[in-house]
């Protein structure tokens, strides 16, 4: 179990690295099992199922932004499961996520949850600051933060 848990760790540390900060495409097909099933990246809250939906969302998303670094700050595993807790780095630079593109910085972070299986991602959950990006690349102000009256 603790050598599973190694290669777990180390298949998250390699999703980010070859997916995401080299644009390596190819390692969607070879790290995501054709029946995966992705929460938190479909429109309206429904999951993306296998490479071919993802891939929809990678594109989106890269075109938008594609220059992004993925930071991995930690990775936990127990079992089959990983945790991952990443910053990202981007400029906007594209139409992906319909926005115009404004080329400005972006710094978010963000979590993701991975189920692990013959060395594929079989379920993920993903959680990232999505209203601070659009906050960044729009350059809406903060909200008020609520301060304690004594």
């Amino acid at each position: 179990m603790a050598d599973q848990t190694h290669i777990n760790k180390s298949l998250s540390r390699r999703w980010f690295e070859e997916v995401w900060n080299q644009g390596r495409t190819r390692a969607i097909d070879e790290l995501l099992a054709a029946d995966c099933v992705a929460h938190g990246l479909g429109e309206e809250g429904q999951p993306l199922r296998g490479p071919e939906h993802f891939r929809r969302f990678y594109d989106q998303f890269r075109s938008a932004f594609p220059d992004v670094r993925i930071l991995v700050q930690e990775v936990l595993a127990e079992g089959d499961w990983t945790a991952v807790r990443f910053a990202a780095q981007a400029t906007h630079t594209g139409r992906g996520i319909g926005v115009a593109p404004t080329g400005r910085p972006i710094n978010v972070t963000g979590m993701s949850m991975m189920r692990w299986a013959n060395g594929q991602i079989a379920e993920a959950y993903n959680e990232f600051d999505a209203a601070a990006l659009l906050r960044q690349i729009t350059q809406t102000p903060p909200a008020a933060k609520l301060r304690a009256t004594v």
